[in-house]
């Protein structure tokens, strides 16, 4: 039986027992815990790292987080743990653990109006120790977050456009209003993305919020996109493998029984390359849906206002990754209809195949049957023959037998009477011999 403490009402007599506990019970309910909203307080620069990983990777990222606590004197993460935050030296850095990445988001005080990207977050993590993170880097930027007021103008658009490429910026007014953020989406001659924001009328929790969000949005939309080169290598292996179908197709309408088994060969080869193919891409497509919705959703949970003059990140997100989801969508479908119509293309040549087979396997037997029937005759005719031999060469022993009797004196009969009245017999006893025989062998066979 399971125990709790009891807190406010408890029985004095002891905890109250409770039924047995699922064994999952408490991780679950620690897993609506396990990443929480880290308060941001203006000024303040962030900046933030997302790698790709697998199994050993997944270890050596823990293995590197601990690593940097210790080397600070901080907690490290405990084993198997999905997420950890520490303060370490006056920045904070968070690291959690995704399914196909982890990501580190480093936290540190201050930031200037004037320069906003010149001395990042990262800045403050040992060197080596960055350029040593297990993965593959697929996404990384510097979060700015400076202070304004709602009763003051809001942040110098022009002086913040600056801060970027010089090439198209986009921009609104999260939080209802209570924010500015500007941004490029462009990696940086520093490897990294830049947002630039103003805290106008938010609490560090909400700043927090919208700082998670932003960062999430670069991440999930890089991740997502990782499906179109996969989209791109695939159309004309699609392509190709249509082709082939079609002519397996066309064949089989031309080529009649006598080609049906080599192109159910063909045709079963195709299966299995485009099975193959669809078991190397099927989670990549599936996780590029997964990870759009959750770009759509961030995006709406800024609930952005325009900003005039500036498109707003949901338009210009919207506007650049609808054509890359459709296209990985489109693939993924058409992938999915070629499955499909080499499945049936096999089990109706499968069909067809049989249907042949066993037609032929029936003339077979026929065949067999006559055969049987005809060695049956034959057999027949012999044991007639065999018969009529060994009543032959009896009957002749008896009338050699009876001319030797006759000159002996032992017998007056004829001989040749004697062999003739001897032939019905000896047939007779022959004939039953051989039946008995052949009841013989057709038990034990």
């Amino acid at each position: 039986m399971a125990e709790r403490a009891s807190e406010g009402g408890g029985d004095a007599a002891g905890p109250r027992r409770l039924p047995p506990e699922h064994p999952w019970r408490v991780a679950l309910t620690e897993e609506l815990h396990a990443r929480p909203i880290e308060p941001v307080v203006a000024p303040a620069r962030l900046s933030f790292l997302a790698l790709l990983c697998d199994g050993t990777e997944r270890e050596a990222a823990w293995a590197a987080m601990r690593d940097l606590a210790l080397r600070h004197g901080a907690a490290p993460p405990s084993p198997g743990a999905v997420h950890h935050s520490a303060e370490l030296g006056g920045i904070r850095v968070t690291w959690e653990l995704h399914t196909e990445f982890y990501r580190c988001v480093v936290q540190r005080p201050g930031a200037e109006a004037e320069q906003p990207f010149a001395a990042p977050a990262i800045d403050a993590l040992p060197a080596d120790w960055v350029a040593a993170l297990p993965g593959r880097l697929i996404a990384a930027g510097h979060l700015v977050l400076l202070r304004g007021a709602a009763d003051r103008p809001r942040l110098d658009l022009a002086a913040g456009a600056r801060q970027f490429s010089g090439g198209a910026v986009f921009g609104s007014a999260p939080a209802d209003g209570a924010a500015t953020v500007l941004s490029d989406f462009r990696i940086h001659a520093d490897g990294f993305a830049r947002f630039l924001a103003e805290d106008r009328a938010m609490t560090a929790r909400q700043a927090g919020r919208m700082a998670q969000r932003l960062i999430e949005i670069d991440i999930y939309r890089a991740t997502a996109q990782l499906a179109l080169p996969v989209a791109r290598e695939l159309g004309p292996v699609l392509t190709r493998f249509e082709q082939a179908l079609s002519e397996i197709a066309a064949a089989q309408v031309a080529g009649g029984e006598a080609m049906e088994a080599a192109l159910l060969d063909r045709l079963t080869r195709l299966a299995a390359d485009v099975e193959s193919w669809h078991a190397r891409t099927r989670f990549r497509f599936d996780a590029a849906a997964a990870y759009h919705a959750l770009v759509e959703r961030r995006i709406a949970e800024l609930r952005e206002r325009r900003i005039e003059g500036f498109s707003t990140l949901e338009e210009f997100l919207d506007r650049r990754l609808a054509p890359a989801r459709a296209t990985c969508i489109a693939v993924a479908r058409r992938h999915e209809a070629l499955s499909q119509h080499v499945a049936r293309a096999t089990q109706l040549l499968s069909t067809r195949v049989g249907v042949t087979r066993e037609r032929q396997a029936q003339a077979l037997l026929a065949s067999m049957d006559r055969r049987g029937q005809l060695q049956l005759h034959l057999q027949q005719t012999v044991e007639g023959l065999s018969i009529a031999a060994i009543t032959y060469y009896i009957t002749g022993l008896i009338a050699y037998l009876a001319k030797g009797a006759k000159s002996a004196g032992l017998a007056s009969l004829d001989p040749e009477m004697t062999a003739a009245a001897c032939i019905p017999v000896v047939a007779l006893a022959v004939g039953l011999g051989i039946l008995r025989i052949r009841r013989s062998l057709s038990r034990d066979g």
